[in-house]
């Protein structure tokens, strides 16, 4: 099946319009899934399952978004309130009693409020899972959202992710992903700017390894004036691992003096990895600025015999300027176990 549609379709030689997934196995009856644990640090923030089917601006598409509406087997809804930072985890472990996740998730920042939540999937063993799930936020006037999601499910599970954000003055959204997991890792990412100065910051870093397929497609739309979109991606690919990355920024009617970023960098470690990337700016508004680049290569050979002459093997020398892309992303994770456990997994993919 085809899913995860650029905005706007470019030449068919390119290849990156969509992404082709076959052979994705979904059960029939889905389980409700109990393997979630949440761990609050504030008694100001709310968590309930009561959440409503959404609809999404793009998402993956009509059959991924309706799977999750009418098979959601877990549903959170999750309302920040208090002006002073809280920090709450989410981690969902997927194993042999709870091998499907369509989750659903509703985030609202309250006018003035601020919270970081970090979202965690890991597998238990390397049986093959399946995650599907929808990220819906929705950041009220001079409201300030820090979200960490951790992707560290096994390479024989599937990963899909819709994210959609909506952005109201003043209102500061920063996400920090790692994906690292799954045999298919699909995300798609839209924020919607629709406020004066609304501010949205996305940081990626990406790890291929094997037969990994990642295909990102990252879209913001521009409405607020002087509103603001930064995306920085961050990627590695070795053995035959492959990586599509789709970033749009639109900047529309109404959006003066908007401003719009995106970088996306990937480091090739074999000769067979194969990386794909697409950069747009599309803009229907004057007084705006906009500025992408992308870029692929192999690590400097340079660089290289300089680390391995300070007595460094060459698996270590690739683990210390792959760690060094990534650090400055990783720096964004406070919790000092999480990116521990983070950097374990990058040494390990290394090895």
């Amino acid at each position: 099946m085809n899913l995860n549609e650029t905005p706007v379709r470019t030449s068919k030689n390119f290849n990156i319009n969509n992404i082709k997934i076959e052979d994705i196995n979904i059960p029939e009856i889905i389980e409700e899934f109990n393997n979630v644990y949440i761990i609050k640090e504030s008694e100001n923030i709310e968590i309930s399952s009561d959440t409503k089917n959404t609809e999404l601006t793009y998402g993956l598409g009509n059959y991924w978004t309706n799977l999750v509406n009418e098979k959601s087997n877990c549903k959170l809804k999750i309302i920040a309130q208090d002006k002073k930072e809280n920090k709450n985890q989410i981690n969902f472990n997927l194993n042999e009693e709870d091998r499907t996740l369509f989750e659903n998730i509703e985030i609202e920042l309250k006018e003035n409020s601020k919270s970081t939540i970090i979202l965690k999937y890991e597998t238990e063993n390397n049986e093959e899972y399946l995650h599907n799930g929808i990220i819906k936020v929705l950041a009220k006037e001079n409201s300030e959202l820090n979200i960490i999601i951790v992707n560290l499910i096994n390479m024989n599970s599937n990963n899909f992710l819709a994210i959609e954000n909506i952005l109201e003055k003043n209102a500061q959204v920063n996400y920090t992903i790692i994906d690292f997991g799954g045999k298919n890792s699909i995300t798609n990412y839209y924020s919607n700017l629709i406020g004066e100065k609304a501010d949205n910051n996305l940081n990626t870093i990406y790890l291929g390894i094997e037969k990994q397929l990642f295909d990102l497609n990252y879209i913001a739309e521009l409405r607020g004036e002087k509103s603001n979109i930064n995306i920085d991606v961050q990627g590695a690919l070795k053995d035959i691992s492959r990586k599509h990355f789709k970033g749009t920024i639109d900047f529309k009617k109404g959006c003066k003096k908007a401003t719009g970023n995106e970088n996306e960098a990937c480091m090739l470690l074999s000769d067979t990895a194969k990386s794909i990337a697409l950069p747009m700016l599309l803009c229907s508004e004057e007084e705006v600025e906009g500025n992408h680049s992308s870029s692929a290569g192999k690590i400097g050979e340079k660089e290289l015999f300089y680390i391995m002459s300070r007595g460094f093997e060459l698996k270590e020398a690739m683990k210390l300027m792959v760690r060094a892309r990534f650090n400055k992303i990783l720096e964004n994770i406070k919790d000092e176990e999480l990116r521990e456990q983070i950097l374990n997994e990058i040494d390990e993919r290394l090895d």
